[in-house]
């Protein structure tokens, strides 16, 4: 007998075959199960996809969703559909968003909710820094610092100067305590040495009107509120309230330009899921609006709305939100802010 046949022969054999066998079918069980998050992944969503706004059809927030809402439904093959809930700055939106259970609702939140609502309300009905995923950040924009036209041509660092020899004679509009326009105000207020007294109104036309009747003197504004009375020559630009530059009005100064050194705001808008939804979940609406957002349509489309497309990812929105947050703890915080 060969050494072959009397290891067929041998008593262990069937046991080692079997052995072989069971080993096989385990790493077959392991490799299909290995693949069922992926297999899920792809399967999701299994019905319509709700984007919750959380400010009024029209806006910019409004607009934006509408148009990431036909290319993401071909790529996940379920309809979007948009929802507004307006109210409180967009909290009420972000509220619903944050205690979504369904597993197909997402959200398109601003800046403000995510960034200084915890710092400027008493008490918030969600946790931003715990409630939410990051998933893509939709658009940035600085905001124009205008001031009414004067009578005389003036170079920005006169109008500077004039600024912080006149301390609290002047004033400058915003849409509300703990806006945009008065956060980043109160810290080119700062950086400069300036003291105008801030006046809330309702809504930017109200601060336009205001200025061009002499009831406040400047503002910080989005691009498209104020280009109109620019092109018109009945206001002045001074700067834009970021760093550096922007492509969304080139020709204007920046905060460091102008010796602001250290003031960086703008504003954003960012889609989030609650953070309850499954991660590969997550994973795949990023992928997907990644590819949507830097297509060369999707960005003249929002560059034509004033925003501007960089960092997309959800990790960049990460942190941006890390960053802004810290920003606007600190203005909120050293100026005693708060809305009740």
């Amino acid at each position: 007998m060969t050494l072959r046949t009397a290891c067929l022969h041998h008593p262990l054999w069937p046991r080692r075959q079997a052995l072989r066998q069971s080993l096989g079918l385990a790493l077959a069980l392991v490799c299909i199960t290995a693949a069922v998050p992926s297999l899920a992944a792809d399967a999701w969503p299994t019905k319509s996809l709700r984007i919750i706004v959380g400010y009024a059809s029209g806006s910019s927030p409004d607009v934006q969703a509408r148009l990431l809402a036909e290319p993401l439904s071909r790529a996940l093959g379920q309809a979007v559909v948009v929802e507004n809930r307006p109210g409180a700055g967009g909290n009420i939106g972000a509220d619903v968003i944050a205690k979504a259970e369904d597993g197909h609702t997402i959200g398109l939140i601003g800046n403000g909710p995510l960034t200084s609502s915890p710092f400027l309300y008493a008490k918030l009905p969600y946790n931003p820094a715990t409630d939410f995923a990051p998933i893509a950040l939709i658009g940035s924009a600085p905001l124009v610092w205008v001031t009414a036209k004067s009578s005389t041509e003036r170079s920005v660092a006169a109008s500077i100067s004039q600024l912080q020899s006149e301390g609290d004679k002047q004033a400058y509009g915003s849409v509300g305590a703990g806006s945009g326009g008065h956060l980043g105000m109160e810290l080119i207020k700062q950086a400069l040495r300036i003291q105008p007294l801030h006046v809330p109104f309702n809504g930017g036309p109200a601060i336009l009107n205001a200025m061009l009747g002499g009831q406040v003197q400047m503002a910080l504004l989005p691009t498209s509120t104020v280009n109109p009375l620019l092109q018109a020559g009945k206001l002045e630009a001074l700067a834009v309230s970021s760093a550096q530059r922007s492509p969304l009005a080139p020709t204007l100064a920046s905060m460091e330009e102008i010796g602001a050194r250290g003031v960086n705001i703008e504003v954003w808008n960012a889609v989030m899921a609650p953070a309850r939804l499954p991660a590969e979940h997550q994973a795949r609406l990023s992928h997907e609006l990644e590819k949507i957002l830097t297509t060369r349509d999707m960005r003249q489309k929002l560059f034509l709305q004033g925003w501007r497309v960089d960092d997309v990812s959800a990790k960049g929105l990460a942190q941006r939100i890390q960053h802004d947050t810290r920003t606007y703890r600190d203005i909120i915080e050293r100026n005693h802010i708060k809305i009740d």
